[in-house]
């Protein structure tokens, strides 16, 4: 092997190791701070109002995507049982949007990645998009394509194992039950505090077992790509301001190639941020990477998921739609935070692959979560295991 090869390798190690030390304290605090709140939080009150499409059955299905978990593969399978129980599309794509757009722990990678402004992006982007989407489908999704849809969920049979790559198919829950007594720890002996910590720690493995993959290939596919990819190749996928287009058009473009870039890039929600700070440095505009954070539900794998959830007609028009929605959500972004000068210039020189080691922040947590996300990952693995759920 040549020295050259040799310094490549290396140069990504290091980029790698970096970039998992820089979110591993974030990630575990987020997914164990989203299991208490899975836990304390009961969604079967939630399922039961999902019948019709109002402002009201968007927020509980907003609530409920927020605690649910953050794999957009277990997203899909929920929207599909949300479906198979009669809830309208609108409300089952609301879901889908917010159950991978709108979670703790994404929230918490990306303030420690990319700052504030990039957090209150997303969550404004996110209730944009989930109106929108409330919108659209419940308004221009032709009635006999859905009716074609309902026909094929009930024509196919339940799947007896796991489609995904999460591990996990909850489209196969019964019907007659909440998705919360399913997901539940039972009741076990003990009562209080170590209770609901042991309930909750079942959440937390299960969750890491559906998306612990999918984050370590966002964080390899990400790594190589900053590593390899100088800032100037980045640069050439997008418009330069020096071309002298329109405003409006300089951001529809950008949003567009930051929607295909996430289509073509399998990286789950979480995973996704890191490439998402890649493409922000490389010069995409605000609402660019807030479209390609958004598009995580359209990547080509997913698509196919829907293609065996929904059949081949109703797919084209639910990923039109979504399209159509992530980018109205991309533009309104761009629009509202340049408009309001929200997104400073010293942004784009943000420091984005810190320095591992040394005596600052990041060691001191990772030295407190490393242990302690051991140790409730144990815990939550014993109580599964204990219920025949072992993953």
């Amino acid at each position: 092997m040549e020295s050259g090869d040799s310094n490549i390798i290396i140069h990504v190690i290091s980029v790698l190791f970096n970039m998992s030390w820089q979110i591993f304290w974030p990630l575990a605090f987020g997914l164990i701070l989203s299991s208490f709140i899975r836990h304390l939080l009961p969604v079967d009150t939630v399922v039961k109002h999902l019948g019709k499409t109002d402002a009201k059955s968007l927020t509980f299905t907003t609530i409920l995507g927020m605690v649910s978990s953050s794999c957009s593969y277990a997203a899909a399978s929920l929207s599909h049982t949300l479906l198979a129980k009669k809830a309208t599309l609108a409300n089952a794509m609301a879901f889908l949007v917010s159950s991978t757009n709108l979670i703790v722990e994404m929230f918490i990678v990306l303030v420690a990645l990319m700052g504030w402004t990039f957090l209150w992006g997303e969550v404004i982007g996110g209730l944009i998009l989930i109106a929108t989407v409330g919108f659209l489908f419940s308004r221009f999704y032709p009635k006999e394509v859905e009716q074609e849809l309902r026909q094929h969920i009930e024509s196919a049979e339940p799947a007896k194992h796991a489609h995904s790559d999460c591990g996990m198919d909850m489209s196969n829950m019964k019907h007659d039950h909440s998705m919360h007594d399913h997901m539940d720890m039972p009741a076990q002996e003990e009562t209080g505090l170590m209770s609901k910590i042991t309930k909750s720690a079942g959440f937390f493995q299960m969750d890491l077992a559906m998306i612990g993959k999918e984050i370590l290939i966002g964080v390899v596919v990400s790594s190589i790509l900053i590593a390899l990819v100088p800032q100037e190749g980045w640069k050439a996928l997008f418009i330069s301001n020096d071309v002298g287009l329109p405003t409006w058009l300089h951001s529809l473009l950008d949003v567009i190639i930051g929607i295909f870039v996430a289509m073509i890039a399998y990286v789950c929600s979480v995973g996704n941020l890191i490439l998402a700070a890649a493409l922000w440095h490389g010069g995409i505009s605000f609402g660019g990477v807030i479209g390609f954070i958004l598009a995580d539900v359209l990547t080509i794998p997913m698509m196919g998921v829907y293609k065996k959830y929904y059949g081949k007609r109703p797919t084209k028009w639910m990923v039109g739609l979504l399209f159509l929605s992530i980018l109205f959500t991309g533009l309104c972004v761009d629009a509202i935070f340049n408009g309001f000068g929200w997104v400073s210039a010293d942004q784009t020189v943000r420091t984005l692959n810190q320095s591992g080691f040394g005596m600052n922040m990041t060691t001191v947590m990772n030295l407190i979560f490393i242990p302690l996300s051991i140790w409730y990952y144990r815990l939550g693995k014993k109580a599964n295991a204990g219920m025949g759920m072992s993953m």
